[in-house]
């Protein structure tokens, strides 16, 4: 197997001055020392895998009510049932699963795969099972631990249910607002592209996202802190 690596870094501005209290350095991570959850965000859980042969957490089938799912594989043979297709992966090829597809996965002969996946987004409760008739299971929500993250267990619950809330409630209002943004911009927009008027349509186009980018990062923020909450709030299934 080759080397095979994943780098974080910060973002900077390169036309911005750096500042050393936001730096998050860079990390390069091996997918075979790092076997575990790298990146775990809203947004995205990315994670290298080591899968030995036999029965393992990956082979149960299920879906993701969310996310969609990629699969690279790094090195080994496995075999990939999705959507009720099967085919066989191999070294420097990869696969995905969408949003409510059925997956599960399996090693081929006798030397453990090393795998690199990613679900987006990361959204508790993960992942759903099925019973042996095929029937949906309840949500299994899952420790923080799961995803080689921790629980906050310092915050009062309590709050951290308020705080949810508050979030949901911020989300409301910045939805209702860039609502009558987008009601008064569209129009702008179609007159601009009736008069074949580009530049001006560019114009209202950046108008109108600008409340966008606002409300999809308060949908983050939702996520995050649902994330935070619902280890806490209930009865949790180890899975890993």
């Amino acid at each position: 197997m080759g080397d095979v690596r994943l780098c974080r870094r910060k973002v900077v501005n390169p036309l911005l001055p750096f500042k050393e209290e936001n730096a998050m350095g860079f990390e390069v991570y091996d997918c075979r020392r790092d076997i575990r959850n790298i990146l775990v965000r809203p947004q995205i859980r990315a994670r290298f895998c080591r899968l030995e042969p036999g029965t393992g957490s990956l082979d149960a089938w299920h879906t993701h009510d969310l996310g969609d799912e990629i699969f690279i594989i790094l090195s080994g043979r496995v075999e990939f049932k999705i959507n009720g297709e099967v085919k066989e992966v191999g070294p420097g090829q990869m696969c995905y699963a969408l949003t409510d597809e059925p997956h599960s996965v399996r090693v081929i002969g006798d030397e453990p795969v090393y795998m690199y996946l990613s679900v987006t987004p990361h959204i508790q409760p993960t992942h759903t099972f099925y019973d042996d008739k095929g029937e949906r299971q309840p949500p299994h929500f899952r420790p923080s631990s799961d995803y080689d993250t921790e629980t906050d267990s310092t915050t009062p619950v309590a709050e951290l249910i308020d705080g949810h809330i508050d979030a949901l409630r911020a989300l409301a209002t910045q939805a209702q607002a860039s609502v009558c943004i987008q009601e008064e911009r569209g129009q702008e927009l179609k007159q601009a592209l009736v008069a074949g008027d580009m530049e001006a349509a560019s114009r209202v186009r950046e108008a109108m996202w600008e409340p966008l980018l606002q409300l999809f990062k308060q949908t983050s923020a939702v996520a995050d802190g649902w994330n935070g909450l619902a280890p806490r709030a209930g009865s949790v299934d180890a899975v890993y």
